[in-house]
């Protein structure tokens, strides 16, 4: 019998971001991301394939959603079982994204993350231009409790780093065979850092590149290549000041993989040069 893995098998299927001016986050996202956008209700839909955003009104660089699929709904209740046999209080999903089988949650930082089933891609434009929407990282004071957390509703630590005193500067944690699906930055504040975006190799990377140079979307940081996942990668600044990466040859993970530690230094987060260090 083939052994089972270790992770709770959901991938990350779409964000719901707050914004001060939520119109002007909406243009960007159809421009940088080449999404299709609508307003539903007291939010927009940001629809490409492969990828969906959601963006609501309210304080920037919070997350009002960071949402998981699963591919039946069998899995999806027995994580509802595993929430209630770890005592992790249940809260009211707020993803108008999944149907009312998804259940949610509230990390230590007050990030709620709701579970539910996967519907159908995304669709829109740029279909020769892959960008799947694949991990999310969050910045927080209370590092070694959000990784307990995150650690206790299924996901599993590819990677940690640590500085010279053994201190937990940041952790990588995977949902399926993917490196991972969430990073925590150990920062003073809490906050959403970046969302990325997977494409298929390192000439899709440019081809990505190219695209937000010709719109005048300056990059920010990159091109790089990331220790921790081994990706390569650029990202860009939003309106509100969240990153928004593309990246590709993201390590594939072994069931077996032993967690790894990575030195907290610049080259830990870039192999190739300088690094935005959280703290």
């Amino acid at each position: 019998m083939k052994p089972q893995r270790p992770e709770l098998g959901a991938a990350l299927d779409h964000v719901c971001l707050q914004s001060p001016q939520p119109a002007q986050l909406v243009a960007f996202l159809e421009s940088c991301y080449a999404m299709q956008c609508r307003e539903v209700a007291d939010e927009w839909h940001c629809i490409g394939p492969g990828r969906k955003i959601a963006v609501r009104e309210g304080p920037a660089n919070r997350a009002a959603c960071i949402a998981y699929a699963f591919d039946d709904p069998g899995r999806l209740a027995a994580h509802r079982a595993r929430m209630q046999g770890r005592s992790i209080p249940a809260v009211a999903s707020p993803s108008s994204l999944f149907d009312a089988s998804a259940h949610a949650c509230a990390d230590p930082d007050g990030n709620v993350v709701a579970f539910g089933v996967r519907g159908t891609p995304g669709s829109g434009v740029e279909e020769t231009l892959p960008a799947r929407l694949q991990h999310l990282a969050l910045r927080t004071p209370r590092l070694e409790e959000m990784a307990a957390f995150y650690e206790a509703l299924g996901f599993v630590v590819s990677d940690r780093v640590k500085d010279a005193e053994g201190v937990l500067r940041a952790c990588f944690l995977r949902s399926d065979c993917e490196h991972h699906a969430l990073a925590l930055f150990g920062a003073a504040e809490a906050r959403f850092d970046h969302l990325s975006c997977e494409t298929r190799d390192i000439g899709a990377v440019i081809a990505w590149a190219d695209r937000m140079a010709a719109q005048r979307i300056a990059i920010h940081w990159g091109i790089g290549r990331h220790g921790p996942g081994n990706d390569v990668f650029f990202m860009v600044k939003d309106p509100d000041g969240n990153l928004l990466e593309i990246s590709a040859d993201l390590e594939v993970c072994d069931a077996g993989r032993a967690a790894g530690t990575w030195p907290h230094e610049q080259r830990t987060l870039n192999l190739w040069g300088n690094a935005i260090m959280r703290s």
